[in-house]
């Protein structure tokens, strides 16, 4: 009896079209994704020394994934705790913070005694202070202004703590200077937000947020300025008693203040930076 052969079934031909698709995906995905095949033969120093090459000339991404692929190969050792430190330097460059933060923090989470540990706190206050660049160009007190000045703050917090705990680190002054800005810059902030309230009637709103200045943004350029505001809000809420108070105080830290002198030339210039965009003669 003759034997015929079967053919192939749809379904037979569907599934080895699928195989050879997913095939070419996933090596289309290695060539224009992770690290090429080349890596997974390198031992780890080599692997290492590819990934910090291409860091040094500039390709974070290429870095970024090779120091990720050295990690997942070989999670154990000085040059793998040394690369995690390092991809989070390559997330920072390659505008990623939040992957850059999330790697700092889980370094600092499994290596807290590591010599280079302080590092990883100092990136952190890098990142959010990188992200909060530019937040005081936009004044007006809307929901994306808020949240770069957490950013802002976040940076200050994060510095912060890199000095309590390595107060002679290497890299302290430079965050010493950037809190040095960031203290400046956030005191500006909340002083432009303030004349915003006062400059539309809002003289409880103008007064705390003037007050709030004082009480944390203390030797700061912005603390004249504030204790002006907190006594020209206090005037127009009615408070004689708060006015004089802040009053008192302004006189005696800043005596030259414009508010101050009587002279209307130096009244008129005070009332300028209240109404940046029209002049308010003075009361």
């Amino acid at each position: 009896m003759t034997m015929t052969a079967m053919k192939p079934s749809i379904h037979s031909h569907c599934l080895r079209a699928l195989a050879l698709l997913l095939v070419v995906f996933l090596s289309a995905c290695s060539s224009k994704g992770g690290p090429g095949a080349e890596t997974e033969r390198l031992p780890a120093d080599e692997l290492y020394k590819e990934a910090k090459q291409a860091m040094d000339n500039g390709n974070f991404d290429k870095s970024a994934r090779y120091f990720q692929r050295l990690q997942a190969r070989f999670p154990f050792g000085q040059i793998s705790e040394q690369a995690q430190l390092d991809l989070a330097y390559s997330q920072y460059r390659n505008r990623k913070p939040d992957e850059a933060i999330a790697t700092a923090n889980r370094f600092i989470k499994t290596y807290p005694t590591h010599p280079n540990v302080e590092y990883a706190y100092y990136i952190k206050g890098l990142v959010n202070f990188e992200r909060d660049r530019g937040f005081v160009e936009r004044y007006l007190p809307i929901e994306g202004s808020e949240r770069d000045q957490a950013y802002g703050r976040q940076s200050f917090i994060d510095f912060a703590e890199l000095i309590k705990r390595f107060p002679n680190s290497r890299y302290a002054p430079d965050a010493r200077q950037r809190m040095t800005h960031l203290r400046e810059s956030l005191a500006t902030y909340e002083m432009a937000v303030a004349k915003y309230y006062f400059r539309r009637g809002a003289y409880v709103a103008s007064a705390n947020r003037a007050k709030y200045v004082v009480e944390n943004f203390q030797q700061t350029p912005q603390t004249a300025d504030a204790l002006a505001l907190m006594v020209e809000s206090y005037r127009n809420l009615g408070k004689t008693e708060l006015a004089q108070d802040a009053e008192s105080v302004l006189k005696l830290n800043f005596p030259e203040h414009p508010l101050l002198t009587g002279r209307a030339s130096d009244r008129d210039a005070w009332y300028k930076r209240l109404w940046p965009f029209g002049k308010k003669t003075a009361s």
